[in-house]
């Protein structure tokens, strides 16, 4: 069976579809340890369900590597570091490979020290930044993750673009229950869930973004020359300046304008900053006792009074957790225009 009749199947399987995307990365000159990397990043996402930032990202990532903007051959280093506290180069590698190698050195520091900070620098679009919040959360231990990318997001009296929708994620490791985590942007939603509805032409909600002059508009197709809102008015604004300063600012990396768009056919890199931190409870307290408390909230939040017409209260992740268990008992689902852009990748590489 081809690769293109595989895409076809109704339902794929993540060991299946991670072969797929591994073969296509090694056809693009990555070695096989970079593309092992980045393509459990981009099927864990899918089977959480959000395909905007799974697989669908690899034919723009691959893209890049074709018009020399990320290093297929790129090894990321650290240039500074501190006993709690590290900066890595990127060097233009696959932005998954410097970002996991950047939270596994965060979960290192941590064991050590309790608290630890890494910042990344000269990088691209790392995908979903739930992924590596968790990788903490799967050593006990609680992660974030965030980074700063090219502005497509307004603020409260601006009518333009000024900042980038800056993703951060947690993740916080349960006892009995499952991992809360929280993976956003800090616009009203992901600029790709945009770009998503135009490519299904359908229609999105008026408080998703503005068009060019500044009122709110339903047509996917004005955000070419619109801008998106920030979540909660000025409270996104706000977190979004602070991920900016973390990730970027304090990292070395390309500061808003300066950020180059890593879809666009554009020659400079993007240098798109990282940050990862990661917490011990162990420090505070036993681990087990740690997590038996996140339980005791956990449960305490669930058994609320349900509001008129709810069934459940569902925790932050809890979502993800459930799609992630369903696709690798039965396998993922992926809508049909990600299947439209891994097809298109296969062909772009001659699969």
């Amino acid at each position: 069976m081809s690769n293109l009749e595989f895409l076809n199947r109704a339902v794929l399987s993540p060991t299946e579809l991670e072969e797929f995307c591994v073969n296509a990365m090694l056809k693009a000159g990555l070695s096989r340890e970079h593309a092992r990397v980045t393509a459990k990043v981009l099927v864990t996402t899918d089977t959480w369900g959000v395909h905007t930032h799974g697989t669908k990202q690899l034919r723009g990532l691959l893209k890049n590597v074709r018009d020399g903007r990320l290093n297929p051959k790129a090894e990321p280093e650290v240039v500074r570091e501190a006993a709690s506290a590290a900066l890595v180069d990127g060097h233009y590698a696959m932005p998954m490979v410097s970002s996991t190698m950047a939270m596994n050195l965060a979960i290192g520091k941590a064991k050590k020290t309790g608290v630890a900070f890494i910042g990344v620098t000269h990088s691209g679009h790392f995908g979903a930044a739930g992924y590596y919040a968790n990788m903490a959360a799967e050593q006990n231990m609680i992660g974030l993750s965030m980074c700063n990318v090219e502005p497509f997001m307004t603020v409260p009296g601006a009518k333009g673009r000024v900042l980038g929708t800056n993703p951060i994620a947690y993740a916080v490791p349960a006892g009995g229950e499952p991992t809360i985590f929280l993976d956003i942007a800090t616009s009203a939603v992901a600029v790709s869930k945009v770009f998503a509805a135009r490519a299904r032409g359908e229609q999105v909600p008026p408080t998703w973004f503005v068009d060019s002059t500044g009122h709110p508009s339903t047509d996917p197709f004005k955000i070419d020359d619109g801008a998106m809102l920030p979540m909660a008015g000025h409270k996104g604004y706000g977190i979004a300046v602070l991920i900016e300063v973390l990730s970027a600012v304090l990292t070395g990396s390309a500061v808003m304008g300066e950020v180059q768009s890593w879809v666009l056919d554009l020659a400079e890199p993007p240098n798109q900053g990282h940050a990862f931190m990661v917490i011990n409870p162990d420090v505070f307290m036993p681990v087990e006792t740690f997590k038996a408390r996140v339980d005791a909230m956990i449960q305490e939040i669930k058994s609320a009074p349900k509001a008129p017409g709810a069934s459940r209260i569902y925790m932050p992740g809890e979502m993800e957790w459930e799609r992630r268990e369903k696709a690798l008992r039965e396998g993922i689902k992926l809508p049909p225009d990600v299947v439209a852009n891994l097809q298109e990748m296969a062909e772009d590489w001659g699969l």
